[in-house]
């Protein structure tokens, strides 16, 4: 007789886990930074994504990337009868704050087998000199 709750507790197990977890995204966008001398290197896992529905933004000192996976309303999705799909199929999204003195033309990137490359130059900051904001005194 345990055999109903067990369906019923693995069909539960599995509308959660997809519901609250991001379980599906499967690695989607894991990002490794690297720090050396002239800057930061960002490498992102993007497998299953095509150069085309990939995107690279920076605003207000914000470095947003954005990709597109599967096309939910492909022909072929409509075509078929599925009883279960586990291809992930939707779009992510990851930001980064890389500061505001870097301009989007300082920004090197790379897309290889499935791998975003970024490249961000570190900025050197002008030293400040403190000044004394000395009040006269009279007397």
């Amino acid at each position: 007789m345990l055999m109903p709750y067990a369906i019923a507790k693995t069909m539960f197990d599995e509308v959660f886990d997809s519901a609250f977890s991001n379980r599906n995204l499967g690695g989607m966008m894991s990002t490794d930074i690297k720090e050396n001398d002239q800057g930061y290197e960002l490498v992102i896992d993007l497998p299953s994504v095509a150069k085309e529905d990939l995107s690279a933004e920076l605003k207000d000192g914000y470095l947003c990337i954005s990709a597109t996976i599967g096309h939910a309303n492909s022909e072929e999705s409509q075509k078929e009868k599925y009883l279960r799909r586990e291809r992930f199929v939707g779009s992510c999204r990851r930001s980064f704050y890389v500061g505001d003195k870097v301009k989007q033309e300082d920004i090197r990137a790379r897309f290889e087998n499935g791998t975003l490359h970024l490249f961000i130059p570190k900025q050197t900051q002008a030293a400040q000199v403190e000044t004394k904001n000395l009040i006269a005194i009279e007397g």
